[in-house]
Order: C-alpha cells, then structure tokens, then sequence
C-alpha cells in the first residue's frame, strides 16, 4: 500500500436541505508521482461532491480532497445513520483501490400534506367524505384522527382512527359523518367541520370541510300539507257553524184542504158585451236564401264539378334519426350476449367529439397525442348500479355526483368548455369493486386503483389530484 488516508470527522451530521463538509486527507508513501482519482459510493452518494475530483502528490507529499454533503429535503434523504465510502484510484498502480468509510447521520425532518375529497358532501342523514394524508418527511409517521364542529352538530365515524404512512406515500382515510338532528322540512343547511390529524406531542392539523344537510320531505310537501290542514279546519269550522233552516209544511195543507171542500163560487155576470177581436191572418214564414257554395276546384282539374273531389294525400314521414351508440346500448347488447358483471365507457375528445363505448377494460381516449378527454359515459350491469363525480382541472370537483342503476347512461365532466379539462375521476358501484387505470398529459399510465368495501356505495380514485394534468384516456373494471 503506497497510500495512508484519513476522514476528518469519520462521524458527523446534517440536516435535509443543509450540507456540511469533511476534509480527506491522503499522503503519497510511495516513491513515484502519482496521481489519484476520487468517486463516492454507498447509498448516499448522489449526496456527495468531491473538490477537486483528482490531485497529484510526490513521493512523501501529503493533500486534501473536501467531500461536501448536500441531502435534499424530500422522503428520499432517509433519517438516520447512512455509512458511505470514498473510492481512490491510483493512475500508476490502479490495482491498489483504497476506499475510506465514514458515516452521515441525516436529522429526521416531518412535513403532512391533507386534503379532504370532495371537500363538500351532501346528505339527508350521511356523508362519507375521505381524507387523503401524505408524508412528505423522511421518517414513519404515526398519526391519529379525530372530527370536530361547532355546536357539537355532527357524529363521526373515521375508519381506521390511527395510521401509520412511510416516508413517501399516502393513504386514504374514509370517515362517516351522522346529523345529530335530522331536518324534515326546510332548506338545506350548511354544517362546517374539521377533522383533525394529530401526531404525538404535536399541535393537531385540522383539515376544513362542509356538510350540506338536505330535508328529508321536499319543501314544496310541507306547503302542500299546511295548506291542505288550513283548508280541513276551515271546512270543520264551516260545518259547525251552519244552521240550516227547516219549515213545516203542516199548516198549509190544513188550509188547502179545507178550501176544497167548499163548492166553487159562480162566475161574475157580465154588464155588457165584450168588442169581437177577430184573430189576425196567418202569414207565410220568410225564408232567406242559403248563402252561394264555393266550388274548389278538384286537384284532377277537369270536368264540370258534377263529380266527388279526390282526398288530400298524406304527406310522407321523414324516417327517425338512429339511436345515439351510448354505453347503456353497449353494456346492454353484452349483458343480453354474456351475463354477469359489466361496465362499458366512452370518452368526450376535444375537437373530436364522443367516440365508441368499450368494455370491461379495453382503452378510451388516446395516448401520446394530446388529446383532451373532456366528459366521460359510464353503464354498469350486474353491479347494483354506479356513482360518478369529476374533477375539473382549473376548478374543483363537479356540484353533485351522479348516480344510475344498471343498464342506464350516466355522464360525466364538462362537454364542449374548451377551458374546462377532466383531471380526475371518482367513481364507486353498488355491489363489489370498480378499478380505474387513467392516462395523465405527458404522465401516461398511472397504477390500477380499486375500490374495496362491500355493501353501500364506495368510490376509489383515479388521477391527478393536484388538477395539474388533465386525462388522456382511461381504462375501467368491475
């Protein structure tokens, strides 16, 4: 060996985000010029730079390298110990490979990204939001979930209450919220909450959202009834308070009979003779002639209209335009052909318009070209029926969602905005699961994502959730 090295510190530490430096030292024991070259390894290597990358030492001569230590902070910079080494070569003996060991403590760093979707939810007695949490640090993350309101409004149920999520990736809460009052009658109103995300020995995240509580009986039913009531007591009212009048009709007959039983008075002898009227002559009754016929002229246009008029002929029917090649027509021709579980879809293409319905998990949209996919058309069979939200990049999730039992069209998304792009895509059906594969702008396919409960209605994702990319083609699955 015709090298002596040495790290000064052997051991130190750095926060992600921050760098810090060790000198290298190395003197040449050998009896030539030598020249040697530096390459870090280990796993933390991309985090090193060596200045300079080589130096040239005399016999007996010594030099310093200065590695410079530079951890990013993201969840890549794992916390902890990280051991990492310093490969020399030597130009004139490059067989005698020498590689000093030192260690690197990256500090631990946490950073929590929450979002609520949809951040809105409506309901007569539920709402199931779900609660997406990222660890964007660089250690385990161990948190608790809770909610909360004003007024103490709302009950909740957040399955699971505690997770833990490693550096790097997300998770999905579901949560159920239950009205502690139910509103029969009257507008809908609006219940803001939290729910909060809490780590150990840490002031809890709270993560706004709102639930909109609809009455359970439209309002125009109440209006109905209180009028109808109205009307009812009036009407009692009415009832009672007439008193009609009755008459007898015994003392007039006792008269009428008794009249009749006396004989009948002679009549008045005349004092003179009445004048003769002789009765007026009967006259014949005048008839006033029937107003003149016109004739129209017959369509044949001859003869002299002694002859019956041909018949207006029908006018002829146009034939009805085809049907629209839906995906309830597809999912419904396969159904009929293979019974079980479907589900068929098209996609809305900016300045191409709704293309073909496909199914069970055969492409819609178009890959690498760039195409917008604007609206999407979903039909279900065999799955108890499907419900669908879109979100709009550039605003947020659509006003409701949409729901349609089996073998019917549900639409999707903004039809014809050429401001408007579909990022994401949430949907969930009655009975079983229902995958979603989408195709982001320049991204291209992202990881099959499925819906697992059972029962009532659930929905899984599939997107860009930050609403910077808009879809290209999508792939669905039940």
């Amino acid at each position: 060996m015709s090298l002596w090295t040495s790290l000064e510190p052997a051991s130190t530490s750095v926060d992600p985000g921050s760098t810090t430096t060790v000198r290298l030292r190395l003197r040449n024991t050998g009896d030539v010029v030598d020249e040697y070259h530096f390459t870090p390894v280990g796993e933390i290597a991309p985090y090193i730079t060596v200045e300079p990358a080589s130096i040239r030492l005399f016999p007996g001569t010594t030099g310093t390298v200065r590695l410079t230590f530079a951890p990013p902070r993201t969840p890549d910079a794992t916390a902890g110990p990280n051991p990492y080494g310093v490969r020399i070569v030597p130009t004139e003996h490059p067989e005698a490979v020498t590689v000093p060991e030192g260690n690197l403590t990256i500090t631990p760093f946490t950073e929590i990204r929450t979002e609520l979707v949809p951040p809105t939810v409506k309901g007569r007695f539920r709402g199931r939001p779900k609660l997406a949490i990222d660890n964007l640090g660089n250690t385990k993350l161990t948190v608790s979930l809770s909610g909360s309101d004003n007024g103490d409004q709302l009950s909740y149920e957040i399955h699971p209450a505690n997770v833990q999520i490693e550096p790097g990736r997300a998770v999905f809460v579901d949560a159920l919220l239950k009205p502690k009052a139910i509103t029969w009658f009257g507008p809908k109103e609006e219940r803001p909450y939290q729910l909060g995300v809490q780590r150990s020995g840490t002031t809890r995240l709270d993560v706004e959202g709102m639930y909109v509580q609809r009455g359970v009986l439209p309002r125009w039913l109440a209006t109905f009834l209180g009028v109808l009531l109205t009307l009812a007591i009036a009407f009692v009212g009415l009832w009672f308070a007439y008193k009609p009048k009755v008459a007898t009709l015994a003392q007039p007959q006792s008269q009428s009979v008794a009249a009749s039983a006396l004989p009948a008075p002679a009549p008045p002898l005349p004092t003179e003779q009445p004048p003769t009227v002789s009765p007026p002559e009967p006259q014949a009754p005048v008839v006033e002639p029937a107003p003149p016929v016109e004739e129209k002229e017959s369509d044949s246009g001859g003869g002299d209209g002694g002859g019956a008029k041909a018949p207006a002929e029908p006018e002829e029917e146009k034939p009805a335009a085809p049907p629209e090649n839906t995906a309830a027509i597809a999912v419904q021709k396969l159904q009929a052909s293979e019974p079980g579980r479907h589900i068929c879809y098209r996609t809305y293409l900016r300045d191409l318009g709704w293309q073909d319905p496909v199914c069970d998990g055969v492409v819609s949209g178009t890959e690498g070209q760039g195409k917008v996919v604007e609206g999407v058309n979903i039909a279900v069979a065999g799955v108890k029926g499907v419900s669908a939200n879109g979100l709009i990049r550039k605003t947020d999730w659509e006003k409701d969602w949409k729901s349609a039992a089996d073998g019917v069209d549900l639409y999707i998304g903004t039809v014809g905005d050429k401001e408007l792009d579909l990022s994401g895509i949430g949907v969930g059906v009655g009975e079983g699961s229902v995958c979603v594969t989408p195709r982001l702008q320049d991204n291209g396919w992202y990881n099959m994502s499925c819906s697992t409960s059972e029962g009532d209605i659930r929905w899984i994702f599939g997107g860009d959730v930050s609403r910077q990319k808009w879809i290209e083609a999508v792939k669905f699955t039940v």
